[in-house]
């Protein structure tokens, strides 16, 4: 139990210096460990956080993973999986006078690229031609995710830090292109609503075929006539094709 005890006042310490120091430790020896995991954590969380991290002034910045480190408790040391808790930290925090107010959205803008650029890449599926669209199992590729902000995340800089959001939400798709470059495309609601339900569907293993695609945007746009709906979603379909974001099984 002294052991235990002594284990437990060690990584307390660690999390947060301003919890007592284990008896019978040199507070040198302390520092040492303290800042070899903290210094870690932190670049962690700065390199998956860079443009978010470039608006905070440094006290401040540390300040945040500090708050982070002490409280929230990771469940993985990989690197994408400590930006996902980082993200997770952050839908719970309450923002401060030093915090954006856009800054939930841009963390997870953020992390989206991480996520997107590490994702594997679902082996079951793949790329088709758009000329074989009515008879092919349509999903959304692995390493494609549909998101949407309030804030115009994509500009947000030092230079530019909104303190409203524009009138209009934000819609893109965050995809690893064939170069296995992580791509950024911007869409308008139609688009983004289309990806989303094909990707509601990819992720609950249904199969979704372009009839049944097209019957349910004939039940959200009524008023539209129909060979007109057809014709954008054609047209749609063939962009996210040619760019392997609507992929297909094996």
């Amino acid at each position: 139990m002294h052991f235990i005890e002594t284990q437990q006042g060690f990584m307390d310490y660690i999390r947060d210096p301003k919890k007592p120091l284990p008896a019978d430790i040199e507070p040198r020896r302390m520092k040492v460990y303290r800042e070899l995991f903290f210094n870690n954590v932190n670049g962690f969380v700065t390199n998956a956080f860079p443009v978010l991290n470039s608006l905070y002034a440094e006290e401040h910045w540390l300040s945040l993973v500090q708050q982070f480190f002490s409280q929230h408790d990771c469940h993985s040391p990989i690197f994408i999986d400590i930006a996902g808790e980082f993200l997770q930290f952050l839908q719970q925090y309450e923002l401060t006078e030093n915090d954006p107010v856009f800054m939930l959205e841009l963390a997870h803008y953020e992390w989206l690229e991480l996520y997107i650029a590490t994702v594997q890449s679902n082996q079951s599926q793949k790329s088709f031609s758009v000329d074989v669209l009515q008879s092919t199992p349509l999903q959304m590729a692995s390493s494609a995710k549909v998101a949407q902000y309030q804030f115009d995340v994509q500009h947000i800089s030092v230079d530019y830090q909104p303190i409203e959001p524009p009138q209009q939400p934000q819609y893109f798709c965050v995809y690893r292109d064939q170069q296995e470059e992580v791509s950024f495309l911007q869409l308008n609601p139609l688009t983004a609503q289309v990806l989303a339900f094909i990707e509601q569907n990819t992720n609950q293993h249904d199969t979704l075929m372009f009839d049944d695609l097209m019957a349910w945007l004939v039940e959200c746009y009524p008023t539209m006539d129909n060979e007109v709906l057809y014709d954008g979603c054609v047209q749609l379909l063939s962009q996210m094709i040619d760019k392997h974001i609507v992929v297909t099984t094996r």
